[in-house]
């Protein structure tokens, strides 16, 4: 976002005639626009009051009410973490006696805003300029935040215990934005990270969920987390800020409430040693935060259920246990996996929504679905389908989902 698209926002015109729309709709936008292009307004504040009242609106699902006094980029509101996580990231630092951090490639100022709702000193800095404008707003209603417009390698930590962290994970060209997975080809790299580290510093760095084990530094304490099953971040946190005996950890963030399980090791792939066993009574899909930290054979043991098969999570127990860290399913019927036979199945017993989960299989659930569906009679009931594999052999489970 160009900067003629924020600063006709900046001055106390732009700001009134952007506070004095109402909530955005998109159906209504055009018939807006023409109403205030006829009041006098020029083109270009209009369509940047307009452009952030529909950003508004869309980043309230990560900021609630207070994306209302904010101001964003598109590009920013992607990578913004969630208000709710961010709050999590501030705590770390508080509980550490942490106050006064700076906040390295800041952003919109999420983490920022957290840190500075808890009342510590924060100094953010930005090396976008447009985004620095729009996170010096955002920041306003705290006296103790300032911000600064450069790299994050350059500021100055003078005075400073802690730091945090997002590095710019995606480079941009002409073709659009490419996602990056070397943690040393992130701005800044890594390596950076673990130098401030060295330094004595409570540093912590929020990393994208696919960071590779082998990847996180042996002096850090690593943290999946998840948000209604959509796994936001792997945070890694040092020195004051990693917590004692914890190398890795899940938190679940779902309906109820947080849930965490932690490991005092790092992950070692040849030590998952839960049980294996056939498919029960009742089969568990982990939460996605729990996979990625590596803690599939943890659950499991500390459930008292088996894997059925040790390279893939899946659970499966005689009985139900309930587990905020993985969804449950009742186990109905076990079938080897036969696409024509499924597709008689469907048939026979009148399925017209069908819900396929895989694991271990190289299938596309929805090409599968439009197979075993078509002249099937579209019939009244639903199912749900389970495919994985078990050793050597590949089968489809038919589940239904088991509240509590």
């Amino acid at each position: 976002m160009a900067s003629d698209a924020i600063s006709p926002l900046l001055t106390p015109a732009g700001w009134e005639l952007l506070s004095s729309l109402g909530p955005y709709r998109e159906a209504d936008s055009l018939k807006v626009n023409e109403s205030l292009r006829k009041a006098g307004h020029s083109p270009e504040l209009v369509a940047a009051a307009l452009t952030q009242s529909r950003l508004r609106a869309k980043a309230e699902a990560k900021f609630g009410e207070f994306a209302h006094q904010m101001l964003f980029t598109q590009a920013g509101l992607e990578q913004a973490t969630r208000l709710s996580i961010a709050a999590l990231h501030a705590q770390r630092f508080t509980t550490a006696g942490i106050t006064s951090v700076a906040d390295l490639g800041c952003g919109l100022g999420a983490d920022s805003l957290a840190m500075a709702s808890l009342d510590i000193n924060v100094t953010a800095v930005e090396m976008d300029e447009v985004t620095a404008a729009c996170t010096t707003i955002n920041l306003m209603p705290f006296p103790h935040a300032k911000v600064v417009c450069g790299r994050a390698e350059d500021a100055d930590l003078d005075g400073i215990g802690g730091v945090w962290l997002d590095p710019a994970r995606r480079t941009t060209s002409t073709s659009g934005t490419t996602r990056l997975f070397d943690p040393e080809a992130f701005s800044p790299p890594l390596s950076f990270v673990e130098e401030l580290a060295d330094r004595g510093l409570a540093v912590g760095v929020k990393m994208g969920p696919g960071i590779p084990h082998e990847a996180v530094p042996a002096t850090a304490e690593a943290q999946w987390i998840s948000v209604n099953g959509d796994v936001v971040e792997a945070g890694l946190y040092f020195n004051q800020l990693a917590r004692p005996g914890i190398r890795r950890s899940a938190l679940v963030v779902g309906p109820s409430g947080m849930n965490e399980i932690t490991s005092a090791v790092a992950y070692d792939p040849a030590a998952q040693d839960a049980e294996i066993g056939p498919v029960a009574g009742y089969l568990y899909e982990p939460d996605g935060a729990v996979i990625r930290a590596g803690l599939v054979a943890d659950l499991a043991r500390s459930m008292g259920a088996h894997l059925l098969d040790e390279h893939i999570a899946y659970l499966s127990s005689d009985d139900p246990v309930h587990t905020p860290l993985a969804r449950c399913y009742k186990v109905l019927e076990v079938k080897p996996y036969n696409v024509k036979a499924l597709k008689a199945w469907v048939k026979a017993s009148r399925i017209g929504v069908l819900d396929i989960k895989k694991r271990g299989i190289s299938v596309t659930p929805e090409e599968l679905r439009r197979q075993l569906l078509t002249g099937s009679g579209k019939g009244p009931n639903k199912a749900t389908l389970v495919l994985t594999r078990i050793g050597e052999d590949r089968v489809a489970i038919v589940v239904e989902p088991h509240g509590w």
